[in-house]
């Protein structure tokens, strides 16, 4: 006996991949609905590649009564509208954007580091899905925190442009095209002109002069790793169609070798070290893209702190960035609390 599952923003980069690795790895449902927009009704989405077409439902009609799980992947706005009203009718609500994530009330769920955390999901019957960079960021410190307790982390992202969903993808197309043939580049989706370029700018700024993006990096990852660890973020949008890449530096509390955090890494879930000191001894976005893991390479010691360690990860932020941990929640949320059969 399966769930009855409703992907609403199912016609996004995010709904589609949701769709994709429901299918992909088998999670038990009787029915799924795609749910849109009123633009993106009626149109034909296909379930991963089943072959199955689903139709997409109108979110202003939809009643979630009697449908036991909601993947959320349409931005804040209609989040704030319709993910109380699916919450109310008994639908547990799994939430991809930013509006619920520091919400006390709302567990922030990655299931390879804070299982348990789901437990408070009944308070409103919302589960927040952490931010993109976050996500491949904690997969990556618990094991290193849990061996010898991190004190500080120092990250500087590397994030492609779906992080800005389609349009971003589009803009990076055009703009590239543009220039082979000399024809003026202008910006839209972005501040400046991204192709061939890299923008040290991801979501608003604050007063602090930090961006909301990497303000994010910092509180996420305190509510779901360690509220006494310490953060400080510069996120950067590079040219990359698909994968967020991060370079973190670390400060441990107690000592550790690289060659203690490599064999950490390599046993832990969710991670694949991938570290050879050699040309090509690494995992790139264009590697990770499609792929499930969280890629580390490149571990070693840093000397200019005592108990220091320097490494980089990549990961498809379409999938463990948001995608692949919804339905992971999803997953944990049917092993612990909605057992059918």
């Amino acid at each position: 006996m399966g769930y009855r599952v409703a992907v609403v923003g199912a016609t996004g980069n995010v709904g589609r991949e949701m769709l994709a690795i429901l299918a992909e790895r088998e999670f038990p449902m009787d029915e799924v609905a795609a749910v849109a927009s009123p633009r993106s009704h009626g149109t034909e989405i296909e379930l991963g590649d089943t072959g199955k077409m689903l139709k997409c439902k109108n979110i202003e009609h939809f009643d979630f009564t009697g449908w036991d799980i909601a993947l959320f992947a349409c931005g804040s706005g209609p989040t704030k509208e319709y993910a109380p009203k699916a919450a109310a009718a008994g639908c547990v609500v799994i939430d991809n954007s930013s509006l619920y994530r520091m919400d006390p009330d709302v567990p922030l769920v990655v299931p390879e580091v804070n299982p348990d955390a789901i437990d408070g999901y009944t308070k409103k019957n919302i589960i927040a899905n952490p931010n993109c960079s976050t996500a491949q960021m904690v997969v990556t410190l618990k094991p290193l925190h849990d061996a010898a307790t991190i004190k500080r982390v120092v990250v500087s992202t590397y994030q492609s442009v779906s992080g800005a969903g389609k349009s971003g993808m589009d803009e990076l197309f055009e703009q590239s095209r543009a220039i082979f043939v000399g024809d003026t580049v202008e910006p839209k989706t972005f501040t400046k002109q991204i192709a061939f370029n890299v923008i040290p700018h991801i979501d608003v700024f604050m007063d602090d002069g930090f961006t909301k993006e990497e303000w994010k990096m910092v509180v996420e990852t305190k509510k779901i790793l360690d509220p006494k660890v310490k953060v400080q973020a510069t996120c950067v949008r590079v040219p990359v169609f698909v994968g967020h890449s991060e370079s973190i530096s670390l400060e441990f509390e107690n000592e550790i070798s690289a060659e203690q955090a490599q064999e950490l890494l390599r046993e832990a879930p969710g991670i694949m070290l991938v570290d050879k000191r050699e040309d090509g001894g690494y995992v790139t976005p264009v590697e990770c893209a499609g792929d499930y893991a969280t890629f580390v390479s490149r571990v070693r010691e840093d000397p200019t702190v005592d108990n220091g360690l320097v490494l980089w990860c990549v990961s498809d932020n379409l999938r463990k960035g948001a995608a692949l941990n919804a339905v992971q929640i999803a997953e944990l949320l049917g092993r612990r609390h909605l057992k059918k059969g």
